[in-house]
């Protein structure tokens, strides 16, 4: 298997698994778009911005970042191509937080910074984002961010591929409002006494239809996604957590290339170590891989075309 990778500095990993008898253009798409999981990214992005922001926002970006999906992502990949050397696949990792701005969703230069309800999607531009130079930084980024995978989508969806939109979520569906004190709101939902209040996530949530319940997925990695998951005995929902908003990029793509994608989340208590809500959490590769391994067997069931 051949490995090679590219970076945009500040806004994405790029990683292209190449068999050993591959040919041809790549065939699946692996996109992380909440792919900045590390303090480290954090903290590059917060060195660069301007502006003040909320006390102990960094403890909101550990509660509500991807932690585990670019190592599921990555292991999938290697995985499938392993299981048959003549494909080739690509891993996109965002490195944007969406503790600032949200490279999943539909962005564009007159997008208003805003706070959200409990039980609404995230908004694209966080409203604690108030110093204009920091708003013309991350949407930089994010633009640079969704003209790199968009050209992606059209090399592998576009020649006939697939793609996945990879991300993990929080064991429990905790709702508050998103604003400047999002991260005292959190501290209180989470105490010992509450935290179990909340509802309890599936392990795996295939994001598949439009609010309006229209199929946008590909079906046919549906079945065979929720067929092997459950085998390995996850149990997995349907639009459980939310449905392939038009706000988000994801319906962007899937709108884009019916019938060729499929987004999903895994419950973040299940791929990393432990689940520690403020603070750096790792990914346990023996929990990636339990994980990966039903996902990959259901994606290489499907043949290339």
């Amino acid at each position: 298997m051949e490995r090679s990778a590219s970076t945009i500095p500040g806004v994405s990993e790029t990683t292209t698994l190449r068999g050993a008898q591959a040919r041809g253009r790549p065939d699946l798409l692996f996109e992380v778009p909440h792919g900045a999981t590390r303090a480290a990214d954090y903290d590059a992005l917060r060195a660069e911005l301007e502006g003040q922001f909320p006390d102990d926002l960094r403890d909101f970006y550990f509660v509500n970042t991807d932690v585990g999906a670019p190592e599921l992502a990555l292991r999938v990949a290697e995985l499938v191509v392993a299981a048959d050397p003549t494909r080739t696949c690509i891993v996109a990792r965002c490195l944007v937080p969406r503790t600032f701005v949200d490279c999943n969703r539909d962005i564009d230069a007159a997008t208003v910074a805003s706070a959200s309800r409990p039980g609404e999607m995230t908004p694209g531009l966080h409203g604690w984002v108030r110093d204009p130079r920091d708003r013309a930084l991350l949407l930089e980024r994010y633009s640079a961010y969704r003209k790199h995978v968009a050209a992606l989508y059209d090399e592998v969806c576009g020649d006939g591929g697939r793609a996945l939109m990879v991300h993990s979520y929080a064991p429990r569906s905790v709702d508050v409002a998103i604003d400047d004190q999002i991260v005292l709101s959190l501290r209180a939902a989470y105490q010992p006494e509450r935290v179990e209040s909340w509802p309890l996530r599936a392990s795996v949530d295939l994001i598949v239809d439009t609010p309006e319940r229209e199929r946008l997925a590909d079906p046919d990695l549906v079945s065979d996604a929720r067929r092997e998951l459950e085998a390995a005995g996850f149990d997995v929902a349907l639009n459980g957590a939310y449905a392939l908003h038009p706000v988000s990029l994801a319906h962007v793509f899937a709108r884009m290339y019916p019938m060729r994608t499929l987004c999903f989340e895994v419950r973040r208590d299940l791929l990393v170590h432990a689940f520690t809500p403020f603070a750096e959490m790792t990914a346990d590769p023996a929990r990636i891989e339990r994980v990966a391994a039903p996902l990959s067997r259901a994606i290489s069931a499907r043949p290339r075309v």
